[in-house]
Order: structure tokens, then C-alpha cells, then sequence
């Protein structure tokens, strides 16, 4: 308010920026009270006549609507010409109708106003429905009605029960899956229910427990209460087993039992929601009355109400949750019986979000769905099913490849599938420079038209020059000779280029996850997987918070950021990938320069630390207490390394190559274990405290060269 007070009157910047740093910043702060609880507010102004004038205009003006706003959704509905109810104003062309009243006074003029939520997942149902009519229809099936399916699909609640809903619309949090589980839903009245339970007010007052309890049996069911029950309310509240969840129930029992009409029933609801005492007096006033008429005992209708009023705090707008529910059911129903289209729609409508591409592919994983590569012989921008039944990236999930030379891409593939690279070049044209050809190499788009990625990603520039001659060629009218010895040139092009040794497994997985924003067909933590789970109980996808309790977890870490304090300590950023999903983890100066050493990017490693919900971002955060690297978390958890000996490795000779292999590694780590097992004895001895060695990889890997791969193991506790 100073600010804009300061500027319009033409004060300097400085000075309104001055006034609106010495007023608290506090919820609830108001101009006035500022200048009683900020003694250094009232000595500026006093000395400073342009503040004081800044200021007096501001405490005037503070309480003013500033400017107006537009509701991003809502839609207003008038029986006849909205200038009959309310004033308007728009933009100076006449576009953006608006009301002048707020949502309030659109109300009380009459008005029936409507919010519209516009949901990503509709889009999604509309994409997997065209997924799988593409299919049908080349099956010879008829097209898929979304609005017919049977909404009480036995397989289906089976999927919610095993709470497999990850994708499916409200139901796939970690708490909803939790209360899935207990709640266990058999019919749609169920899923509901569920929408309307799974928030603060149910979970905290206990109706969630005693939902569940009478569902299952373990509790009396009451129509409301056991000890004030009416038999007209059972048709009510049978629905949710004798509970009052819903905002509509409240109005059903104002008519049925005190015969309120449908728009005192609507009054009553609305006065419970903003719990006014003196219009809450009045409402049980009028619905005891009602009821006695009724026949009714007095006390019976006053218990009823108190409960009523007791839930009202609590309860949802059924429509609201019934709509959410069929949405939950149709994405629950199309994962259930049409995995791969539904997976392929889901991925499709989130492929610039890499967290949760990432939940999702290990999804696919789980569901035993075949994901493939990038393919620009088959892929379009988005995520499609191939009619081998496999997930077939998008294109348009290829990090440097934008929707023009996709465009490009599709339109050149028309004309017959691509041979090589060269073909390819050729035909596309001028859409792909080298920046967009190596993010196709890397992510593995060319991989059915070449030898290896190695090869293909050293015939990039060739292959654009050859496609930029082509094309003067064609300008210049040199099509036929020379376009037929190019093209027979090319037939043999990749040996011209020499084929190349291929890229190492990680070269090739750190390409997948420069390009695609993840590790596709392996993971780096693959390799320690076995062994991680020995000391790590849990994937990051099921770790739950649990303020003060400190959880372990494993993960590569993919992205690091180091700023600085405000007292000049460095602060690290980790986000670690199990492959299940990525979780941030934050290291504080007081530990930064102690784990400093062990946080590098491309690592695996094994973080100690409290789990919280991340209430900026939503999801879950960590404040890490420790961090080790996979060789320190072996010193902490194995038992020892144990090296197995057959008749053939027992010699002199091996018996100092071995003291040779260890000799670099040797100190603070793990006890060795030599296992003997010859045709003489077999048996096992532990090497002296003096033979301890740290079980890096590279001490492994050269044990097992030496004494194969089944003879060197570590052993856990």
C-alpha cells in the first residue's frame, strides 16, 4: 500500500521502499497498528514531511479493493440479461465480460454461479481412449464408450484394493494408498466415500476409523449414532454406513425429518458451514419444531441436529466428490484393462516432468509392460503403443528435439521407413542440425537403422554434409546420376565410416539420461541393487515421513547444487534416483564439509536422514544426518569379505598375489575370510586385524578377475 501510495503521489522509490520495510511483516499487520508496535514507524515520519504525507493517504486508502480480479473459472448464469442482476465491465475491445460483484453479492442478487475446474487427467482419459481405438480398430473391434463401462467391474476394485493406483486420478498418493488398503473398496460408493475422507478434518477426527470399522464389521452400524438412531434415516445414510460425510446428507436429514423444503435444507447447510451461533440457534430452533410436527421426540431431533452439526464441520459436496470418484474409476478401469494405452497417455501428458516420468516408467516396469526406445521409424511426439503391445517413447520427450523437426520427422517417414542415418538426413532435410541428431543418437532413436550408437554418433557430420550436397544437387538439377551414386554410397556408408567399438554400458545410459531425463534400459544402481537391499529396506517410492525418525535410503545422485547461507556456509541440494523415484536431500553447513568428499554427481550412495513433507513443492524432502559412499557403507554393514579358495588357487604363488591385490586397500575397513575348500580339508580362516581392507569396487572387480566372480563375495550380518 506505501509503495503504491509513494509512487503514485511521485515520492522516490526509496522512500516508499524505506516505509514498507519498517512495517512488520506479520499475518494480520495493519497501518495503524504498525504505528504502535514499530517505535522507529512514528520517529521517521515525524521527521519526515514527504513519509508523513505518504503515510496519511495510505491509512485512508488501507481496506480499499486495490484492483479487480477475474476468476480463472468461474462462469455466472442469469435467467435473463446479466445487466438485469448485476453491473459489468471489460477490457476497452469489449472482450472479458466480468461482474463487478464479488462472488458474494453475485449470490445474493440471485445468480447461480459456477466454478470450472479444467483437469489434466480428462485429457488424459480422451488420449488413452484414442490409444485404444487405434488399436481396435485395427483388430476390427468396435470404438471404446468411456460413459458405458461397468462401474462394478469386480477386476477393477481388485487393482484398488492391492492399492496398485499409481496414475489413477486422486487415489495415488501415498496416504490414499495407505487408506485403500485399510478401507478396501468393493463398490463405487466406496470410491466416493474415499475422495471425501482423505482430507484434514475425517483423518483428525476419527470418522475415517469408525467408516472403516462399520464397513468391515468391527463396529455397530448406527443411523446416526447407536444411541440416537430414526429408521427414515437408513435410505440417507446406508450409503457410508450410518456416518454423515456428506454436505447433501445434512440436507436429506433436515427433510426427512423436520420436512425442511429443498432451499431451507440449503439455508441449513450453509449455516453449518460458517457456524454462526446465533444463526445456528435459530436453524435447530426451526428443524426440532419441524421435527416434533413430524412426531418426533424433542430430544431424539435435538441429539440428531448436534450430530449433524458436529459432521457439517467435516463433511464434502458429494457432487463434487462422486464427479472425482467416476474420474478415479474410469483411470483405475483403463489401467486395469488396457495398461499399455492408459501408461502410454499418462506418460504422454507429463513427458516434460522428469520426476514423474521417472514414478511412472518403474510403474510400467512393476505392470510388466515393454517400454521401448525412441524410434524414428516408428515414435510421433507423443508416447504411442506399438502393435506388439509395447510403450514406444515419444519424440517429443527427447530433450533438444523440438515439435519442428518431429513435424519433419513423421512427414519424411510417409514417404517408407528409414534405411540409416544417411537415408534419414537426406530426407528430412534442413528440420535437424547436429544438436538434434546427437540427442537422437544418444537417446537410442537410431538404434534399428545402425550398427551401435558409437558408429551412428560418428557418422553425424558426414551424414549432414552429405544431405546438404544432396541438396544442392537437386537445386541444381543433378538428380539422376548423381542422386543414384549417393544413394548406392550410402548402402555401404557406415563401413566407410568404420564401425566403432560401442559405447560402454554407462556411456550409454548417461546418453539416455542426458537426453531423456532418466536411465531407460538399466540404472547405475542396478549393479548394487542385491546388495543395497541388504542394509536398505526400502525404495524411495514407499518411504514415508516420519518427523524424528532417522530412515536410510539409496540412490545415484543426479543433480547437485551447492549455494550459500546466510552466514556464508555451503548448502548442498542432492537429488537422489533409486529408479522408483527421486527424492532432495539437504545437506546443512554443519555437515557439508564432513560429507563434501562423498556428494558427487553420478554416485551411488547411502543417506541417514528425517524424512518431512515438503509443504513448498509438495512430495517429501530429507535433511541428511549422514552420507556414505558405497564402499563406507560396506565397511558399516558387511561382516566381511570372503574369498573362496579351490586346490588350483592354493599355491605360493597365489597366496602373494592375493597379499598383492589387497595391499593398496588394506586399514580401516571390512575382516577378510578365506574360504578353503579342496579335496584335503575345507574350512575357513579370518585374516588378522591387520589385513582389514576397504571394500571399494575396484578391489572387488580385481578378486573376482582373479578368482571368478562366485568366489569373492561380501558378506552381510
Amino acid at each position: 500500500m506505501v509503495r503504491d501510495v509513494a509512487r503514485v503521489q511521485g515520492k522516490p522509490y526509496s522512500l516508499g521502499d524505506k516505509l514498507s520495510k519498517l512495517i512488520p511483516f506479520e499475518i494480520g499487520m495493519t497501518l495503524k497498528k504498525a504505528l504502535e508496535e514499530e517505535p522507529a514507524l512514528p520517529e521517521f515520519l515525524a521527521g519526515d514531511e514527504d513519509a508523513a504525507e505518504v503515510m496519511e493517504m495510505a491509512i485512508s486508502l488501507e481496506g480499499v479493493v486495490r484492483n479487480f480480479g477475474k476468476h480463472a473459472g468461474g462462469v455466472v448464469i442469469a435467467p435473463t440479461k446479466l445487466i438485469d442482476f448485476a453491473p459489468l465491465y471489460c477490457e476497452e475491445d469489449g472482450s472479458g465480460l466480468v461482474t463487478q460483484y464479488d462472488k458474494n453479492d453475485v449470490e445474493e442478487a440471485g445468480l447461480v454461479k459456477f466454478d470450472f475446474l479444467g483437469l489434466k487427467t480428462l485429457t488424459v482419459v480422451d488420449w488413452a481412449v484414442k490409444n485404444i481405438d487405434t488399436i481396435n480398430a485395427l483388430e476390427g473391434k468396435p470404438p471404446l464408450d468411456i460413459s458405458l463401462i461397468d462401474l462394478e467391474d469386480r477386476s477393477t476394485y481388485e487393482l484398488l484394493k492391492r492399492a496398485e493406483t499409481t496414475a489413477v486420478f486422486q487415489l495415488e498418493s501415498r496416504g490414499m494408498k495407505e487408506l485403500i488398503k485399510k478401507l478396501l473398496p468393493s463398490r463405487f460408493e466406496d470410491i466416493i466415500a474415499l475422495v471425501a475422507l482423505y482430507r484434514p478434518g475425517p483423518l483428525g477426527s476419527g470418522m475415517v476409523d469408525d467408516f472403516i470399522n462399520r464397513k468391515h464389521g468391527r463396529a455397530e452400524l448406527a443411523f446416526p449414532h447407536p444411541d440416537y438412531q430414526h429408521q427414515d434415516l437408513i435410505p440417507v445414510l446406508e450409503p457410508t454406513y450410518g456416518i454423515i460425510l456428506y454436505q447433501e446428507q445434512v440436507m436429506q436429514i433436515a427433510q426427512v425429518l423436520a420436512k425442511f423444503s429443498l432451499g431451507g435444507a440449503d439455508l441449513l447447510r450453509r449455516a453449518m458451514g460458517k457456524k454462526k451461533p446465533e444463526v445456528m440457534a435459530e436453524q435447530r430452533l426451526i428443524f426440532m419444531e419441524g421435527a416434533l410436527k413430524n412426531n418426533i421426540d424433542k430430544d431424539l431431533s435435538g441429539n440428531i441436529f448436534d450430530l449433524m452439526e458436529k459432521f457439517a464441520g467435516y463433511g464434502f459436496n458429494k457432487s463434487h466428490s462422486a464427479a472425482y470418484a467416476l474420474v478415479s474409476y474410469q483411470t483405475a478401469w483403463l489401467k486395469n484393462h488396457y495398461p499399455a494405452p492408459f501408461m502410454a497417455a499418462v506418460l504422454s501428458a507429463d513427458m516434460q516432468n522428469t520426476d514423474k516420468i521417472v514414478i511412472f516408467i518403474e510403474e510400467c516396469r512393476s505392470m510388466a509392460l515393454a517400454l521401448e526406445l525412441p524410434n524414428v521409424n516408428e515414435s510421433v511426439y507423443k508416447f504411442t503403443v506399438n502393435p506388439k503391445g509395447a510403450i514406444v517413447y515419444g519424440l517429443g520427450a527427447i530433450k533438444g528435439v523440438g515439435e519442428g523437426p518431429i513435424e519433419a520427422i513423421v512427414e519424411a517417414r510417409k514417404e517408407g521407413p528409414f534405411e540409416h542415418i544417411f537415408d534419414f538426413c537426406q530426407r528430412v532435410g534442413k528440420k535437424v542440425n547436429k544438436r538434434v541428431m546427437e540427442a537422437l543418437v544418444r537417446s537410442g532413436a537410431f538404434d534399428t537403422i545402425g550398427p551401435n550408437r558409437a558408429t551412428l554418433f560418428a557418422c553425424i557430420d558426414e551424414a549432414l554434409k552429405r544431405a546438404v550436397q544432396d541438396a544442392k544437387n537437386q537445386d541444381a538439377g543433378m538428380m539422376d546420376l548423381f542422386g543414384v551414386a549417393v544413394e548406392e554410397n550410402a548402402q555401404d556408408a557406415y563401413k566407410e565410416i568404420g564401425i566403432q567399438h560401442e559405447w560402454t554400458p554407462r556411456q550409454r545410459l548417461d546418453g539416455e539420461k542426458d537426453t531423456l531425463g532418466l536411465y531407460v534400459t538399466g540404472h547405475p544402481i542396478d549393479e548394487y541393487e542385491k546388495e543395497i537391499r541388504r542394509f536398505v529396506r526400502s525404495k524411495i517410492v514407499d518411504l514415508q515421513p516420519k518427523r524424528g525418525d532417522t530412515q536410510i535410503m539409496a540412490g545415484l545422485i543426479v543433480d547437485l547444487r551447492i549455494t550459500k547461507s546466510k552466514k556464508g556456509g555451503n548448502i548442498a541440494f542432492v537429488t537422489l534416483d533409486d529408479r522408483s523415484a527421486r527424492i532432495e536431500v539437504t545437506v546443512f553447513p554443519d555437515n557439508y564439509d564432513s560429507f563434501k568428499n562423498v556428494i558427487v554427481k553420478d554416485e551411488v550412495v547411502v543417506v541417514e536422514g528425517e524424512i518431512t513433507v515438503d509443504e513448498f513443492r509438495g512430495g517429501q524432502k530429507v535433511v541428511a544426518r549422514n552420507i556414505l559412499d558405497i564402499a563406507q557403507a560396506r565397511i558399516r554393514y558387511v561382516e566381511a569379505l570372503r574369498i573362496t579358495w579351490t586346490s588350483e588357487t592354493v599355491t605360493p604363488k597365489e597366496i602373494q598375489a592375493l597379499a598383492n591385490s589387497m595391499a593398496s586397500y588394506r586399514g580401516d575397513g571390512c575382516d577378510v575370510v578365506i574360504g578353503f575348500d579342496t579335496p584335503q580339508a575345507c574350512g575357513d580362516i579370518r585374516l588378522g586385524s591387520g589385513w582389514k581392507v576397504r571394500p571399494d569396487d575396484e578391489l572387488i572387480h580385481q578378486l573376482q578377475k582373479q578368482y571368478g566372480k562366485q568366489n569373492v563375495q561380501l558378506v552381510y550380518t
